[in-house]
């Protein structure tokens, strides 16, 4: 509905989203110089844009569908409006997650798509089926993956309800996963890896595309992901609990 009533703040918004997505495509033409090859170890220009594309994508979803309804919990709690939520015949988890919306960030997704295209004409091939399927699966674990450690952080609000500084703090580590995960070493690459699991965002993703993802790489993905949706779910009907309404 806003963005019906809003049109031009739709159109100037997706606008800047386009911009934002050529500064993130820039840095990886300074790394390589404009070479193809090179730069980052066991990934071309072309392999990398890939990577790109993910990060951007991803982007979208994480600031057009989880983001919006999710952040604005953190006012709810604060003011004691989640009563009004809480009350209604279906899950709470849900409801919140489903709140708002920011269309826009469609664009995102589009500008994801074309540099997908533009990847993959330059490599000269395009994916094979298994490797399509291999990448809508972790695409969707990726997804499920930005939700859980989403609403890990805004669960912490019903503990400490000023979480601002945390959410922009992951939004900056979600910057790393526009680089292959092969830039990591040592302790970053276990954290990108395992805790906060970058690789499986993007890198895995690409990979897959590619054609040079491994099945068992798949099937840990699966695995973590499932841990990590069931511990975060967990988490956030231990914290509902914790809540104190604005009529208590």
């Amino acid at each position: 509905m806003m963005a019906a009533q809003y049109r031009w703040d739709f159109m100037i918004d997706g606008l800047i989203s386009i911009f934002w997505t050529t500064t993130a495509v820039i840095p990886l033409f300074v790394v390589y110089g404009g070479a193809t090859t090179g730069g980052i170890p066991g990934w071309t220009l072309s392999e990398a844009l890939v990577v790109i594309g993910w990060f951007i994508l991803l982007q979208g979803v994480l600031e057009g569908a989880i983001n919006p309804g999710l952040v604005a919990v953190v006012d709810h709690i604060r003011k004691g409006t989640l009563d009004f939520i809480l009350l209604k015949p279906a899950d709470a988890q849900f409801l919140v997650s489903t709140s708002r919306f920011a269309l826009w960030r469609v664009t995102s997704v589009v500008m994801g798509l074309a540099i997908f295209a533009i990847a993959f004409n330059r490599l000269g091939r395009w994916p094979s089926g298994t490797g399509i399927l291999q990448a809508l699966l972790l695409a969707a674990l990726a997804v499920l993956v930005l939700y859980s450690l989403w609403i890990l952080i805004v669960s912490l609000a019903f503990y400490v309800v000023k979480v601002d500084n945390l959410t922009y703090l992951f939004s900056s580590i979600f910057d790393a996963a526009r680089w292959p995960a092969t830039v990591f070493r040592g302790a970053l690459h276990l954290v990108f890896t395992f805790v906060i699991p970058l690789a499986l965002m993007t890198t895995y993703p690409s990979e897959a595309l590619l054609g040079r993802l491994a099945w068992s790489t798949l099937g840990a993905s699966l695995i973590g992901t499932v841990v990590l949706a069931t511990i975060s779910r967990q988490v956030w009907l231990l914290s509902i609990r914790r809540y104190t309404s604005a009529s208590s």
